[in-house]
Order: C-alpha cells, then sequence, then structure tokens
C-alpha cells in the first residue's frame, strides 16, 4: 500500500536567520585569522626595534619572536577550524538536520565562554600589567613590548570581536529555541512506515 508524501514544512525565518548569523561570524573568524597573520611582520619588526633598547639579549629575543610567530600561526588555524565547524552547522540547519541544531546548541555555549574569556584576557592585559621580580624583569619588559608592538586598533577591535561573538552565540540559540523552529526540526524527522495488515493466508488444500 502506499502513501502520499507529505509536502515538507516552509523553513521558517528563525532558522533561516540562525543559519545567516553563523555563516557571518565563519566570516568573521576567516577575517580575523587573515588580518592576525598580516600584522604579523610589523608587529615582529616593532618589537625588535623596542627590544633593542633593553638588557635582553638576543635569544631571548628571538625566543619570543618564535613564540609571538607560533602562537600567531596557531591561534588562526584554530580560527578557520572553527569557521568551517561554523559553515557546516548553518548548512545543516538550513537542511533541518535535528542533530545539527543540538550541536550548534553545544558550539554556542562554548563559544560563548571562550568569548567572555577572549575579552576578559584582553582587558585584563592592559588593566593588570604583568609584574615579575628578579631574573625574570626582563622577560616580563619583553612582553609588555609585544602587547604594545601590535597596531592601535588591534586591541579594540578584538575586544569588539569577542563581543560580537558572544552575542552572536546568544543570538543564534535564542532563535533555534522558538516554537516555529521546534516545529520544523519536529516534521523534518521521517515519519516510521505504516504497518499494512497481515498477508492473507493460503487456502487449505480439499481434502
Amino acid at each position: 500500500m502506499s502513501y502520499p508524501e507529505r509536502a515538507p514544512a516552509r523553513r521558517p525565518a528563525a532558522v533561516g536567520l540562525a543559519a545567516a548569523v553563523l555563516l557571518l561570524m565563519a566570516v568573521g573568524a576567516v577575517a580575523a585569522a587573515v588580518a592576525g597573520l598580516l600584522v604579523l611582520g610589523g608587529t615582529v619588526d616593532r618589537f625588535r626595534a623596542a627590544a633593542a633598547g633593553t638588557a635582553a639579549g638576543p635569544e631571548e629575543i628571538d625566543g619570543l619572536v618564535t613564540l609571538l610567530r607560533a602562537g600567531t600561526v596557531a591561534s588562526a588555524a584554530v580560527t578557520v577550524l572553527v569557521g568551517v565547524v561554523l559553515v557546516g552547522l548553518a548548512l545543516g540547519l538550513l537542511a533541518g538536520r535535528a542533530g545539527a541544531r543540538a550541536a550548534t546548541w553545544v558550539v554556542s555555549g562554548l563559544g560563548l565562554v571562550f568569548g567572555c574569556c577572549g575579552l576578559a584576557t584582553l582587558i585584563g592585559q592592559r588593566a593588570v600589567p604583568l609584574r615579575l621580580s628578579g631574573a625574570d624583569r626582563t622577560t616580563a619588559e619583553l612582553l609588555g613590548l609585544v602587547g604594545d608592538a601590535y597596531p592601535s586598533w588591534w586591541i579594540p577591535v578584538n575586544a569588539a570581536l569577542s563581543v560580537g561573538q558572544a552575542l552572536g552565540y546568544l543570538v543564534v540559540a535564542a532563535l533555534l529555541a522558538l516554537p516555529a523552529a521546534n516545529a520544523w526540526f519536529r516534521r523534518r524527522v521521517p515519519a516510521p512506515a505504516p504497518v499494512g495488515p497481515p498477508p492473507a493466508m493460503p487456502p487449505y488444500p480439499p481434502r
């Protein structure tokens, strides 16, 4: 017995908007990663010029430059990976996959936590300068020069991105919790196959 297929529910605006926000955040993540790599060369040059007037030796300066480059590249790689994940989640939401919505809620919670931590770190770097004593004073001075070597717009832009990231995850999570989104993802779950009547038993042969 065949049954007519039900037409899929029309995708609600809340789901489309949530996917659009995720895609916008993915673009912002990739842009931030590229910007970090682009400013790295100038930051290193300014740091070396400023560190030349300190008591730090060439080995200490080179070591910190290596650490700065490795940290920037690693951060860019992680940021691009996050952007790829956000694109995948957005496509899953547009396809109506309930698993994509659950994964988006998990990623939104983690992203909100990391966004707040990143903002707190940026504020703490400026509000509470690093203070070390004894032989570590040179290291503290070099670390302070690293922060000063970045462009003047670097910290404000990163702070704004952290705030935007946190707000974006909040908006996405709220949109996916709306009743219209709940109905959309419930309708996308395939219904169980109908159970037909049992097959007829063959007639007994005459005696």
